[in-house]
């Protein structure tokens, strides 16, 4: 039991909002994407990247199509300044990429701020400071005018700064940090202070980004202050409304998605989640639960396990393996009625038509996966999986009643083992079972077969488990009602046919046939199946006659042991 939940937490006040048109909207376009991974995600990880890593990632994120990246906070690092440096001296930051830098309102900082980003195309320049109570009465002990002189007071400065600086199209980023936790009219007023100091209007562009610093209230609240503040921005046609949403209360996608319904043009945050404490907006998850609606986020992921290997490799972070979308697992199913669906889903699906495959939101081959693990195997998979990766990768369609049969057979292995079963494992299961059982009681050596007036006649020519050669001699309508006539005759075997059917394995003269039999015998409860291989599909169905056979006499042997033994 928690501790006083009552008495030392209070829930975050609703906003009052009574005509918030965000929740019958649509996202209908995406938004402006800026990554903040070689910044906020940088500044998160217990060993920053270095030099050739950052450079690294700043090319990934470049090739998947960011238009805005947060290169760093250079007024705090040498490293940062000198690779914000290298990027501009060297020309590496494409026409059509704007790098963002990130300061505190120190006059000192913002000049060096300034000096490191001088001579690019376009940059935004990030001013940011804390506006919530606790933060202003704690950390800072400001009162609002005084904090919304400061703001003045260094935007002023960086005026004057970038107006000596014409080569380059300066952007001034506005953030209330603690935003979400702040009142709002005391946001508002900071910010408007913040708008009008820079004097944003055509031509002198701004950004003003409302972050979720710390997650402390439900996502539908972050909305409510969303809407609020664009409403109520000034010089609302000359702003670009950003959110930075964190994800202290695992809402961080969320909050991104109702704010963008409530007026947000803009988000920021990193690959994969990567960021202070719980971490920032998932840009990953964002951009492809957008395309999964029918929208084009503008970002590539057509390959995103590569990705996902260049991310941990710069990050040292791996990446969870049921990770929406990109973890090793996310495309796998265990749950034999998961599988089942899936597989009916697969079969169902025309080229071209809306996907719609049961379980898969999302076509694994549009991010560059593969269908190879979807299926997997092991103590909670049903007949539905273990039939789908046998088509799949060996080419058997298994008859239903020996989907369960057979995987019956797999659950037990899979019990035992505590293990997954690969597709590999599960095919060599099958053969075990069914076409090289290793304690058959006969196993197949030969056959000949000739036509008689009343039928077929076929001799059998058997090995007993000693190694004994018998050739036994039968009749019927066909190679299998003969071959089951002559295991009756010699053996007293009375198997009942229950079904028969045979396949081709591949395509070719080469191809082999597979046949599929259901026998029963009395004495035994229920019937049992069997399988034979062979290039000749009479050779094939006498191996799965024997197949079942051998099967029904090992289960009455063990029934007989059974019975023996004293209650």
């Amino acid at each position: 039991m928690l501790k006083n939940p009552h008495t030392k937490y209070r829930p975050h006040p609703a906003v009052e909002l009574a005509d918030r048109q965000w929740p019958s909207r649509r996202i209908e376009q995406a938004p402006v994407w800026l990554s903040t991974d070689l910044r906020d995600g940088n500044q998160a990880l217990f060993e920053p990247m270095n030099r050739e890593r950052k450079l690294r990632l700043f090319q990934e994120l470049v090739r998947l199509g960011f238009k805005e990246i947060e290169v760093g906070f250079p007024s705090a690092s040498q490293t940062d300044f000198d690779i914000v440096r290298h990027l501009i001296d060297h020309g590496l930051i494409p026409a059509d990429v704007t790098p963002m830098a990130i300061t505190q309102l120190r006059e000192e900082l913002i000049r060096t701020t300034v000096r490191s980003m001088a001579g690019a195309r376009r940059a935004i320049v990030h001013f940011y400071n804390a506006v919530a109570p606790a933060w202003r009465e704690i950390v800072f002990g400001m009162d609002v005018p005084e904090i919304i002189a400061m703001v003045e007071h260094h935007i002023r400065l960086l005026r004057e700064l970038t107006d000596a600086q014409p080569g380059t199209e300066w952007v001034l980023q506005y953030s209330p940090e603690t935003f979400c936790m702040a009142e709002l009219e005391v946001s508002l007023a900071v910010c408007n202070a913040a708008i009008c100091a820079w004097d944003a209007g055509p031509g002198r562009p701004m950004i003003v980004n409302l972050p979720t610093t710390v997650e402390v209230s439900t996502a539908n609240v972050f909305a409510d202050q969303i809407e609020w503040m664009h409403r109520r921005l000034e010089r609302r046609d000359h702003i670009v409304l950003s959110v930075h949403p964190h994800n202290d209360r695992g809402t961080g996608v969320a909050c991104a998605e109702q704010a963008l319904l409530a007026g947000a043009q803009r988000v920021e945050g990193c690959l994969f989640g990567n960021g202070e404490r719980s971490g920032n907006l998932d840009l990953v998850t964002l951009a492809l639960n957008l395309y999964t609606q029918g929208i084009d986020p503008g970002l590539d992921f057509s390959d995103i396990a590569a990705v996902a290997r260049i991310a941990e490799e710069c990050t040292a972070l791996p990446i969870h393996p049921r990770h929406p979308y990109v973890g090793d697992l996310v495309f796998t199913a265990f749950s034999g009625s998961h599988q089942d669906a899936i597989a009916k889903g697969f079969a169902a699906q025309k080229p071209g038509a809306p996907w719609r495959v049961p379980y898969l939101p999302v076509d694994p081959q549009d991010l560059g996966r593969t269908y190879d693990s979807i299926v997997r195997v092991n103590s909670q998979s049903g007949k539905g999986g273990i039939s789908y990766l046998l088509q799949r990768d060996h080419g058997v369609v298994l008859p239903r009643r020996m989907q369960v049969e057979f995987s019956a057979v797999v659950q037990k292995l899979a019990d035992a083992s505590e293990a997954e079963l690969g597709s590999d494992a599960l095919w060599q299961l099958f053969e075990r079972t069914y076409l090289q059982p290793s304690a058959a009681a006969w196993s197949y050596l030969r056959h000949s077969l000739a036509e008689t007036g009343d039928g077929q006649r076929i001799t059998l020519v058997l090995q007993d488990a000693g190694g004994g050669l018998h050739s036994w001699t039968g009749t019927g309508n066909g190679p299998i009602e003969a071959a089951a006539s002559a295991l009756h005759q010699a053996l007293g075997l009375a198997l009942r046919i229950d079904h028969y059917e045979e396949r081709a394995l591949g395509h070719g003269a080469d191809a082999q046939a597979m046949a599929i039999v259901e026998a029963a015998l009395p004495g035994v409860a229920g019937t049992r199946f069997g399988a034979g291989r062979d290039s000749n599909i009479v050779t094939a169905s006498v191996r799965a006659l024997l197949s079942a056979a051998n099967r029904l006499l090992a289960d009455a042997r063990a029934a007989q042991v059974r019975a023996a033994q004293p209650a």
